[in-house]
């Protein structure tokens, strides 16, 4: 499910900028008419596009896209930059600080929210009425940040993912494996189930919950404001509190405390875990160097009591970009239908158009583990939600998942626990970090 952040992030650390007294005239302030203006100006000119961490794999593609784009439009002049996934965010906080930002820029909802609030994207609801139409009401939804009081990017790819099971620990616990969890609460009683049956020598689940999974199975993450994060609950504490059982029986592996999603990742390659959120990509991954997991592997919807989740990638434009027109039009030019297909069935990624989304590769199923990820996956698309709230900072994910790790681990209450991660969440949101 994570392989759009494989693709972008691969394993960096994704801060949110820090735009407060970064010398751009006050956050960027009002963009004078130019996002009313942009799109009724000459398509012309020179102008900058970056990418995060995806020359690597798809140099042609990008190199065929501004060839093409070029060639469509005589007179501009598309120079393709792509920053390394280490640093990301911190290279666009120094470059909004001295005015530098590329004028077409790939973005993520974490990256992209504290540039829209400052006003350093153009406005699409005024430079580009009506675009949200020919994209996924989900991914559109996305790039909507209440308090920049408009959309500041374009949706571009997408994923989401399905459940992958180990049918074969399954079956040495003795356990049936036509019922596999289709629910977070059968999911939690198998998992101590499994626990019990094979006397803790593996588990079902490998990693502590974030507030995607939170929100997953129903817990309110933030105020409707999208102003405080609010997961200290009542509802919240006792969703915790599955895990401190869960971890005391066995049913979580000691890793968990600590462990990532690639870390998640490798236990289930390894034979040690009997579930995993997963995607195409790992599907591939299994096959290749994991085949005794792959030959036991089922793969059903991902597990919510809520809308699936998604992970997005967008494209915004410079609000102080010097050919706003061009700009504009090689940002919608990368995000169009048929440029956006063709990149998903390169990157095993989902495309956000509402057209793109809809063609039949999508949704043929020829038989193949791929084709039923893909299909199972697009099934999703028209529900799935981005659970990643604007601003959070990768500081914030740690500090939740080692205060989690320890009250799981018994040495703080559940209840302080989420108090304190709230109370750091809340500090680096008010502060803009």
């Amino acid at each position: 499910m994570r392989y759009v952040r494989r693709l972008a992030l691969a394993t960096s650390v994704t801060a949110s900028l820090v735009l407060t007294g970064c010398g751009v005239g006050g956050g960027g302030g009002d963009d004078g008419g130019k996002a009313q203006d942009a799109a009724k100006g000459k398509i012309t000119g020179s102008i900058s596009f970056q990418t995060w961490n995806l020359k690597a794999g798809f140099k042609g593609y990008f190199e065929d896209v501004v060839d093409t784009f070029e060639k469509k439009h005589p007179g501009t002049k598309v120079k393709w930059i792509d920053q390394p996934a280490e640093g990301y965010a911190d290279k666009l906080s120094a470059d909004a600080a001295g005015d530098t930002l590329p004028d077409v820029i790939n973005l993520d909802r974490s990256t992209a929210a504290p540039l829209a609030k400052a006003k350093l994207l153009l406005d699409l609801d005024e430079a580009d009425p009506g675009a949200g139409k020919d994209y996924l009401a989900g991914a559109w939804k996305s790039n909507d940040w209440k308090d920049a009081g408009g959309h500041y990017a374009y949706p571009w790819y997408l994923n989401t993912g399905p459940t992958l099971y180990n049918t074969g620990l399954f079956k040495k616990a003795g356990m049936n494996t036509k019922k596999l969890p289709t629910t977070y609460d059968e999911l939690f009683d198998q998992a101590m189930e499994m626990a019990k049956k094979s006397k803790k020598q593996y588990a079902m689940i490998g990693q502590l919950p974030g507030t995607d999974v939170m929100a997953k199975y129903g817990i309110k993450v933030m105020n409707d404001a999208q102003t405080k994060y609010v997961f200290n609950s009542p509802e919240g504490v006792a969703f915790v509190k599955k895990y401190v059982e869960l971890y005391k029986a066995g049913a979580i592996i000691p890793e968990a405390l600590s462990q990532d999603y690639v870390n998640e990742g490798k236990n289930f390659q390894s034979g040690r875990l009997a579930y995993l959120p997963g995607s195409s990509y790992t599907v591939k991954e299994l096959k290749k160097n994991a085949p005794s997991v792959y030959k036991n592997l089922a793969i059903q919807p991902q597990i919510t009591n809520n809308a699936p989740g998604m992970y997005i990638q967008s494209v915004g434009v410079s609000a102080h970009t010097k050919n706003s027109a061009t700009a504009l039009a090689f940002a919608r030019f990368v995000t169009d239908a048929e440029n956006q297909l063709a990149f998903a069935k390169e990157a095993d990624v989902f495309p956000s158009g509402s057209d793109g989304a809809k063609a039949e590769y999508f949704h043929a199923d020829d038989g193949s583990d791929a084709a039923k990820v893909r299909v199972l996956s697009a099934d999703q698309l028209d529900k799935a939600v981005e659970y990643t709230w604007p601003g959070t900072s990768e500081a914030q994910k740690t500090d939740l998942r080692e205060q989690i790790a320890l009250a799981v681990s018994g040495k703080k209450s559940v209840k302080k626990a989420l108090d304190d991660a709230v109370a750091f969440a809340n500090k680096q949101a008010q502060d803009g970090k």
